[in-house]
């Protein structure tokens, strides 16, 4: 027997509500708050708003609950609280309904998990099933009437969240989909797709919400209806786009001009109309006028003609000439011992101090110098004008590390971007350290994306795409390495992040500092090997006092007891026994490595060009 929801949607059109976070942000709610945990603290606020929402009109109302799942409550401190704040969500909707008198639908509202998943972000499917299911258990104990499962970028995402929903229940489900002003998803995926895609789910309806205006979601209301194999479709703008007047954002479509587009969607073929931010219930009462207008079965006849705009055609990438390997990729291919040295961005603004030692390195026969990006969380230069001021005095090559610490999504591509323009095509993708390991404590770290999902980010540029699958034209001719810790202390870890940087498209490894390569040779066997070339990292030693330091405090790094007590008994020497540990270890990684990655301490270029004179 179908369920209530289902049974009104086919008798007739039904309209939604409007958006919750404009409302609440008008009423005083600051835009960072957690919204979902005004369920537990301020619960009458989010029913003031329910109300003017039945008031208006609405058939269905959503619960406060986009947002409530494990992922986002945990920016909140509030991820153990996810049933609790989902349960308290429904309530207060059920509570409201009881007492207006009308018989309203409550939908449960599932947004997405705030975080990528893996291999583009950190998230796995089996943690992402576990949190779309945590939610929906929360909302069914509660009573909905259905689910919605909204302003989805990612179909992957949305496909996961409808299993956790139709694993534990038959109530109906909604899914809509966030589209850009081009008319495609976040992730480049057209209306039509879009349409194909979900109608394969195990759900009642499809649609898009959220993000753009009616316009924009009209047009993709045209182009998914005839992909949609019947299903009944769902459309929720945004009042127009938003713009900012003083503190506040305003969205400026007003209840008129929602209504006339929200008539125009009915007579297309949506059986589900309503509102996303910026809507309020003004915009609702104008397209309840609308609904109760029209004639009788004018929404439910005979489907209108439909205007499919074809699919923009992309350029051939038979027109794409790759430009030529690098340094490093040439004496990579010519199986060449490759020596590579660290310099640190200055924390200043001039960059005097690291040009001298890059050219004293460029004597001793260096060819290509690692720029390092923001180590240990402190402020110093951005790490690409660095490599172009070192590039420009002394001619050698380089390998540019870039982190996640510092950039969201599209700050990260932008940069490489520009990287590539400039001719920086080497990098070594890291996820970064924390800002909490540095001077900046309170300071805030992005990590849209881990070191993994960086370098998926880069084999999609050169593919010719950015992380969303769009077209980004010619594609891009970046050499990519990859960060391994083989002294970490969860081993089997580090095993799967080594495999998954292989398998995103890693080109070759470099290691953390290395004092016993049988440490590195296990490693390796325990992962099977590598199929790409190893630099070996080597950081020589200026005192037992170092020694102990980098041992005890500093993680990833292990150095034996040999070691350390050869520096404690060289006294006054013990740089000298540093040096010389460090050149034996270089002409050891000689017979058995493709390269070696010397770093610098307390920025000794001397030291380091003394220890590469073992290879003269």
């Amino acid at each position: 027997m179908p369920h209530e929801f289902s049974r009104r949607l086919e008798a007739a059109p039904l309209l939604c509500d409007g958006a919750m976070g404009t409302l609440l942000y008008a009423r005083g709610v600051s835009l960072d708050a957690c919204f979902d945990v005004l369920n537990l603290n301020n619960p009458r606020v989010v029913q003031s708003i329910h109300a003017d929402y039945i008031a208006a009109g609405a058939d269905c109302i959503e619960t406060n609950t986009f947002g409530a799942n494990r992922f986002k409550l945990a920016v909140h401190g509030m991820d153990g609280r996810v049933r609790e704040i989902n349960r308290r969500g429904v309530a207060l909707a059920r509570d409201v309904r009881e007492s207006s008198g009308r018989d309203v639908l409550v939908l449960g509202s599932i947004g997405p998990l705030g975080k990528y998943l893996a291999p583009l972000g950190t998230v796995t499917t089996e943690e992402a099933q576990a949190a779309f299911l945590e939610q929906a258990e929360a909302l069914l104990e509660g009573g909905v009437d259905a689910f919605v499962v909204e302003t989805m970028s990612d179909l992957d995402e949305a496909a996961l969240a409808v299993t956790a929903v139709r694993s534990i229940t038959d109530l109906p489900i909604v899914a809509q989909v966030a589209f850009t002003d081009d008319g495609a998803t976040f992730t480049g995926r057209s209306a039509a797709e879009v349409g194909r895609f979900l109608r394969m789910l195990p759900i009642q309806a499809l649609g898009a919400n959220c993000s753009v205006g009616s316009s924009t979601l009209f047009e993709v209301l045209e182009q998914m209806q005839p992909e949609a194999g019947g299903l009944p479709l769902a459309i929720q703008p945004n009042a127009g786009l938003p713009s900012r007047i003083g503190e506040r954002l305003i969205y400026l479509s007003s209840p008129t001009y929602m209504a006339e587009y929200a008539d125009r969607m009915v007579d297309a073929g949506a059986r589900l109309v309503g509102g996303c931010c910026g809507t309020t219930p003004q915009h609702i009462a104008a397209m309840r006028t609308m609904l109760d207008q029209k004639r009788p079965g004018r929404g439910g006849g005979a489907r209108p003609t439909v205007t499919v705009r074809p699919a923009a055609v992309s350029e051939s990438p038979g027109l794409h000439v790759a430009r030529p390997p690098t340094l490093l990729g040439r004496k990579l291919a010519a199986r060449e011992f490759v020596v590579t040295v660290e310099l640190d961005p200055p924390r200043g603004h001039t960059v005097e101090k690291l040009v001298q030692g890059a050219k004293l390195l460029k004597e001793r026969g260096v060819d290509i110098v690692d720029i390092n990006d923001g180590s240990l969380g402190r402020v110093r230069m951005a790490v690409l004008p660095t490599a172009l001021l070192v590039r420009e005095a002394t001619g050698l090559d380089i390998n540019m590390h870039f982190t996640c610490r510092d950039r969201n999504l599209m700050g990260i591509q932008a940069d490489l971007l520009g990287a590539h323009a400039l001719d920086v095509r080497n990098i070594l993708a890291m996820t970064g350290d924390p800002p909490r390991a540095g001077d900046y404590a309170n300071a805030t770290a992005v990590f849209d994306v881990d070191g993994v999902g960086l370098i998926e980010i880069l084999r999609r540029m050169n593919e010719g795409l950015d992380a969303t699958g769009s077209s980004i034209g010619e594609p891009t001719s970046f050499w990519v390495g990859a960060a391994l810790n083989p002294a970490a202390a969860d081993v089997e870890r580090e095993v799967d992040r080594f495999h998954r940087k292989l398998q995103a498209g890693a080109r070759w490894i470099q290691t953390q500092p290395i004092y016993d390569l049988e440490l590195l040779d296990r490693f390796l066997a325990r992962a099977g090997g590598s199929p790409v070339p190893v630099f070996v990292g080597i950081l020589p030693l200026h005192s037992a006092r170092h020694a102990e330091f980098l041992h005890n405090e500093v993680p990833g790094i292990a150095i034996p007891d040999l070691v350390r007590r050869r520096l404690r008994e060289s006294g006054d020497g013990a740089l000298r026994a540093g040096i010389e540990m460090a050149q034996r270890l270089v002409r050891d990684v000689r017979t058995r490595y493709a390269g070696a990655y010397l770093m610098p301490s307390f920025g000794r270029f001397e030291v380091v060009a003394e220890v590469l004179d073992v290879l003269r």
